[in-house]
């Protein structure tokens, strides 16, 4: 018997895309499909989540968070 692949491919609550130029610069966050701002640390992430009743325990984790660009390090636009 074969098996057949679920179409559906997880997709986390949280997305964090790739760092703006600004002062200081930042990165537009995502939450369930939607903007719902921008974020200047990884703070201000968890601070988004929250608002949505969603508790981060691991900002690692790909299936809760995915980082664009970067990771919760990357605050600064690419030279």
């Amino acid at each position: 018997m074969t098996e057949v692949a679920s179409p559906h491919i997880a997709r986390p609550r949280i997305l964090v895309l790739g760092v703006q130029p600004g002062t200081p610069p930042f990165r537009i966050v995502e939450i369930d499909g939607e903007v719902v701002g921008e974020a200047r640390t990884v703070t201000d992430v968890l601070e988004a989540a929250a608002a949505f009743g969603i508790t981060v325990h691991d900002l690692d984790d790909p299936d809760v968070v995915r980082w664009v660009g970067g990771d919760k390090f990357t605050w600064n636009p690419p030279r």
